[in-house]
């Protein structure tokens, strides 16, 4: 368990690794797993190692509001607030690429912020780099008409997969930036005349 610890978050100190090895668990998932549900109570702080996780509110009609990605060497700052404060969960985090985490309980990651630096500083790095996150997130709703909302979640999801093809439907962004597919498509067909995107089959090429 040592080399994927390290591999993945080498800011931890050689001591704090230890302490993950013999205290925490490391689980597989499968795309489309669950493991966070909105209203339940959370009992471990979650790092991944490998794969890739969504991080999304719900509404009450069932539809979902994408807010980040998590990736190997990031940890889920909000399920670590929820915690920590015995708050029931106000997200949903859903394996979108086969994932392997380490599940890490909450009295251990409590007793690691008073006695490993490490550990200390990649809290807090976690919750600051979350909350610039859900700030981005926030001035796109605020601020910016649909078109560009639609062009920066684009570009979130070529960041999150390091690639310009994005395996998209126009059903599942329409439901993301909570409007109509007709509106998505729309502006598709607009950006891939301006040349920003160009649309297959089955995915978004992002060309700018």
């Amino acid at each position: 368990m040592h080399n994927p610890i390290k591999k993945n978050f080498p800011s931890f100190s050689n001591e704090l690794v230890k302490e993950i090895e013999s205290n925490a668990t490391i689980h597989s998932y499968q795309t489309g797993d669950v493991i966070i549900r909105t209203g339940q109570y959370i009992k471990n702080t979650v790092l991944v190692i490998s794969g890739k996780i969504k991080i999304y509110r719900e509404d009450e009609n069932g539809g979902e509001f994408f807010m980040y990605y998590l990736q190997p060497g990031q940890a889920c700052a909000i399920s670590m607030i929820c915690a920590t404060k015995n708050e029931k969960s106000q997200i949903m985090a859903k394996v979108v690429e086969d994932a392997e985490l380490i599940l890490i309980p909450l009295p251990v990651m409590d007793k690691w912020m008073m006695q490993h630096r490490s550990w200390y500083e990649f809290v807090l790095n976690s919750y600051g780099s979350r909350f610039e996150e859900v700030l981005l997130v926030i001035d796109s709703i605020a601020f910016k008409a649909m078109d560009e909302r639609l062009l920066f979640y684009l570009k979130r999801h070529a960041d999150a997969c390091g690639c310009q093809e994005l395996k998209l439907s126009h059903q599942e962004i329409a439901s993301e930036l909570s409007t109509s597919r007709e509106v998505i498509s729309r502006l598709l067909k607009k950006m891939e005349q301006r040349g920003i995107v160009s649309l297959h089959r089955n995915n978004i090429e992002l060309l700018k």
